[in-house]
């Protein structure tokens, strides 16, 4: 039995996430801004799975109150074996092509504020030898796209803030874990047509906690995306600021 912590908790990716851990009989905390919709789903965990469920209200952005808010976890759970974040947000990516308001909230929520919190759990994950931290990134931030590029800078900056800690923690009984998603079926890309390889996130829920039980470094979700990515990298520069992607 683990004790893990999911940040976000409120997304449909996140929801699926806790329903995988509850089913293996995991103790969890689960961590949004909207506190009624956090019990709602706390609520259903509980029922559906008899697992013990807590919850509490988190906001990526008050960086001053991630402590308070970690050692909140540490005495509902009694410790901590685990965390996953997949707070995120796509909200105001048109603005972010114009207004640096906008820019900085898209990196402070999935940059700044996952960095914040994820550092004081790697601290005590590190002091206590075991555990595991795994982040949601994306396949945005492999590389700098003209239609998603604010959005795609702060994941690649996640990414890379992952690729460190873990190389960091690998020595000290830590798994970190960075998980690329491509496109989910969610209100983020609700409305776009076309989308390459559209994923449910039931489906993209278990396959990474899959990944996490299996000790991977990095998942790309579903794995088809390592495939297209890394053509993607390979394309040089020169003919790549040209294609309309």
């Amino acid at each position: 039995m683990r004790r893990v912590l999911i940040v976000g908790a409120t997304s449909p990716l996140a929801r699926y996430m806790a329903h995988e851990f509850a089913r293996a009989g995991d103790r969890l905390f689960l961590a949004a801004r909207d506190e009624q919709e956090l019990e709602r789903i706390a609520g259903d965990v509980r029922v559906r799975f008899g697992a013990t469920v807590h919850a509490g209200r988190f906001d990526a952005e008050a960086i001053d109150e991630h402590e308070a808010f970690l050692q909140t976890v540490l005495d509902a759970l009694g410790g901590l074996d685990g965390v996953v974040w997949v707070a995120g947000t796509m909200d105001g990516l048109e603005e972010a092509f114009r207004q640096p308001s906008a820019v900085r909230r898209l990196i402070d929520v999935n940059f700044s504020g996952a960095a914040s919190l994820l550092t004081l759990c790697a601290c005590y994950l590190e002091q206590q030898g075991a555990g595991f931290i795994a982040g949601v990134s994306s396949v945005a931030g492999d590389r700098g796209r003209a239609q998603n590029y604010p959005y795609g800078a702060a994941k690649g900056g996640f990414s890379l803030f992952l690729q460190g800690l873990r190389n960091r923690l690998s020595k000290r009984g830590v798994q970190v874990i960075t998980i690329k998603p491509g496109f989910v079926d969610t209100r983020m890309t609700w409305g776009r047509d076309k989308l390459p390889f559209l994923a449910s996130p039931q489906r993209v829920a278990r396959e990474s906690v899959q990944a996490i039980l299996k000790g991977r470094d990095i998942a790309y979700v579903p794995g088809v995306w390592w495939l297209v990515m890394l053509v993607l990298r390979a394309i040089p520069e020169r003919i790549f600021k040209r294609m309309n992607i």
